[in-house]
């Protein structure tokens, strides 16, 4: 049966369409002849019990330059009118981001909003992920200068990031002489109000940093970032480079872990982080990535997993 679709995203103008998971999601319901509505997050509102939406009609296609085209604008009521609200829009994981998962939560009784807000909420990628902290590296969160200075100590290399950071932005690599520790220190205390995360700094990160998506707690594919040259980082975003890979035992095993507290809190479309085959960096929920990546090296239509599980949920509800 079609549904209604609304996308919570970043402007349409701003996506590359040869990567951008958000897009392929929206071919491939497109494709399966379900009704698309585009907005901003800043376009909801909430008035008399009813959250809504200033959301263009839209169709795409893969066509660069030429990858949309906007009907004219609606107020689309999202807890009458759609059946579907896909929560896209790219961190920073901030206050206007926390406070549209609120208003989503309000209607999440009526339509299926993936992934589910309030979970998205109580699960920031560098935060839900210490409920696993025994597949993670030696991990401190913390603003003090101290308490970095003695964790430096014992792990002669560390790595330093934004609590709420995303894309591999704002993470430095601080040697075991640690120079410029207290000035960086210094940078995120001012920049953040929030703790840090510092971690001890993985060797293997050189052979790649894998992405493996996981659709409603089931693995989907994986594939393996490998930073460019000059870079310890392997994000996409920050120049890394996506080749073919395997999982091991090992990552089979975390995917196992999280995949019932993934289904239990409604987190249908999920990207974990893993470095050297074995430590959990991040479980990304709040926008994940990699599925176009996935889908062009093994050839698995990651789009099509996702939507085949969003149209049970609808089904079993409806």
């Amino acid at each position: 049966m079609p549904l209604t679709v609304a996308v919570q995203m970043d402007p349409m103008e701003s996506i590359n369409i040869a990567g951008d998971s958000s897009f392929a999601l929206m071919l491939t319901a497109q494709a399966r002849g379900h009704r698309l509505f585009h907005y901003t997050a800043d376009a909801l509102n909430y008035r008399d019990g009813r959250v809504w939406a200033k959301a263009h009609p839209v169709t795409v296609e893969r066509v660069v330059g030429k990858h949309f085209t906007f009907g004219e604008p609606v107020n689309l009521d999202l807890g009458a009118e759609a059946d579907v609200v896909l929560m896209r829009q790219d961190p920073p994981f901030d206050l206007g981001y926390i406070t549209a998962t609120h208003l989503l939560e309000r209607i999440s009784d009526k339509t299926l909003v993936v992934n589910d807000p309030a979970s998205v909420r109580n699960a920031p990628e560098k935060v839900f992920v210490l409920d696993f902290a025994r597949f993670m590296p030696p991990t401190l969160v913390t603003r003090s200068l101290e308490e970095a200075r003695k964790f430096l100590h014992e792990h002669g290399e560390i790595v330093v990031k934004p609590i709420h950071g995303n894309g591999g932005k704002a993470v430095f690599k601080v040697d075991r002489e640690g120079t410029n520790l207290s000035a960086l220190i210094e940078v995120f205390n001012t920049t953040w109000r929030e703790p840090h995360m510092l971690q001890a700094f993985l060797p293997g990160v050189a052979s790649g940093d894998k992405r493996i998506v996981l659709v409603d707690g089931e693995i989907a594919g994986a594939i393996n970032r490998v930073p460019g040259e000059g870079e310890f980082r392997s994000n996409l975003a920050v120049g890394g480079s996506a080749v073919k890979t395997e999982l091991t035992a090992k990552e089979r095993e975390i995917c196992a872990a999280l995949a019932p507290e993934l289904k239990k809190r409604g987190l249908l479309f999920v990207g974990i982080d893993v470095i050297g085959g074995e430590w959990l960096t991040e479980i990304n929920v709040t926008s994940p990535t990699g599925i176009v990546a996935i889908e062009r090296l093994d050839g698995v239509d990651v789009s099509a997993m996702i939507w085949d599980a969003i149209e049970k949920k609808v089904a079993a509800t409806g």
